[in-house]
């Protein structure tokens, strides 16, 4: 993380956004040409006004609205949420985890049920991963229904999404909610989720 530790400012010592600066640093490199001074503007401004400004503006490339709406987020401005929820489902899961880790200290309350939609979209499930590992983070009303309605689905032993199934099993004995007893013990036969399915269980019985 040699670049971003040249930044100042209570977000450099995030270790999320150290990681975002330089894998975006390298998206620019890798495109051939220097980074515009933006680039360094954005990485060392806190002046949220400015940010938002960036954020707002059309024909910005992603990399200046995703250091935008992740700097805006860690500072609980909630302009970045629908920002931060459209990244949360890019196909690029490095920006889902940027993104995911910006919402998270954001704290809107609309994100749980943003993110239930977004885990819940089956026309967008192979980008559903961050978004089930999110809802099991926030812990939020709608977080339980949601993965098990996502875990049902993944199920069928051939399911090629079957990361996020195995993810919905770990987020629900997270959760330790009850109620994913009888979905977490359907998934005990399954070949890629028996086990975690098992150890899921035992920490609802254990906190039950």
């Amino acid at each position: 993380m040699e670049y971003a530790e040249d930044f100042t400012g209570d977000f450099a010592e995030d270790p999320e956004f150290c990681s975002m600066i330089d894998r975006l640093r390298e998206e620019g490199e890798n495109a051939g040409g220097e980074l515009p001074a933006l680039f360094r503007e954005l990485a060392d401004t806190t002046d949220a006004e400015e940010l938002h400004r960036v954020l707002a503006a059309p024909g910005r490339p992603l990399w200046a609205h995703e250091i935008a709406a992740f700097k805006l987020g860690l500072a609980g401005d909630r302009r970045a949420f629908e920002a931060l929820v459209l990244l949360l489902n890019h196909r690029d899961p490095e920006r889902c985890v940027s993104a995911a880790h910006a919402l998270v200290r954001l704290g809107d309350p609309r994100t749980a049920r943003a993110a239930a939609a977004l885990a819940t979209n089956e026309l967008r499930v192979a980008y559903a991963l961050l978004p089930v590992r999110l809802l099991a983070s926030l812990r939020a009303p709608e977080s339980v229904p949601a993965l098990i309605t996502v875990l049902e689905r993944r199920l069928p032993a051939d399911d090629p999404h079957w990361r996020v199934g195995l993810a919905c099993v770990e987020g629900l004995g997270t959760l330790g909610d009850p109620r994913a007893r009888p979905m977490l013990e359907a998934a005990l036969p399954h070949p890629r989720l028996g086990r975690a399915a098992g150890e899921s269980l035992a920490r609802i019985g254990s906190a039950g």
